[in-house]
């Protein structure tokens, strides 16, 4: 499984991008999950559902299933916080994982940048980011500049760049 980032400041587009870019990729015959992590609480459930009582209650997991979806919550109580590569291990393989988040791991990202946020680009010190997605002209970078809004540029830059194969328009 290739594992790629979309990073950037909030506010810079990173999740309208992913929106974009999931179709195109999928479109293009791969199959794509996402990861996203978060400074902030979060929680999938509300006050009066079954789950959560399940888990106000002290369940570790509690999995939840549909003729959907199914979603499986684990509990941490306490426990530190899994690194990228453990959950990563939780997931089904596919052929690219899109990650938002993770800033201090060590993998290929994207940075998305707008000018009207005015935040620095995080490229020039981060040298992980090996690609810019922009809304304006950069000049003195040593990796591409892509325009943001050039959604199959963007998509053609992270399968060269993870070798990806076997979508319906690879050649091989």
């Amino acid at each position: 499984m290739k594992v790629f980032g979309i990073t950037g400041w909030s506010g810079s587009g990173k999740t309208t991008l992913m929106v974009k870019l999931l179709p195109e990729m999928i479109g293009r015959g791969y199959s794509v999950s996402t990861m996203k992590h978060t400074h902030h609480r979060f929680d999938l459930d509300r006050k009066g559902k079954d789950s959560f009582e399940h888990r106000q209650a002290g369940a570790s997991e509690v999995l939840v299933s549909s003729s959907n979806r199914w979603a499986l919550m684990h509990e941490l109580r306490g426990a530190p916080e899994p690194d990228m590569d453990e959950l990563i291990a939780q997931m089904t393989p596919v052929d690219l994982l899109l990650v938002e988040g993770f800033k201090g791991r060590h993998y290929d990202k994207l940075e998305v940048s707008r000018q009207a946020t005015g935040k620095p680009m995080r490229c020039r010190e981060d040298k992980e980011i090996v690609a810019l997605a922009c809304d304006s002209a950069v000049e003195g970078l040593d990796i591409p500049v892509i325009d943001i809004n050039n959604i199959a540029a963007i998509a053609d830059f992270i399968v060269a760049r993870c070798e990806l194969e076997g979508g319906h328009n690879d050649p091989t």
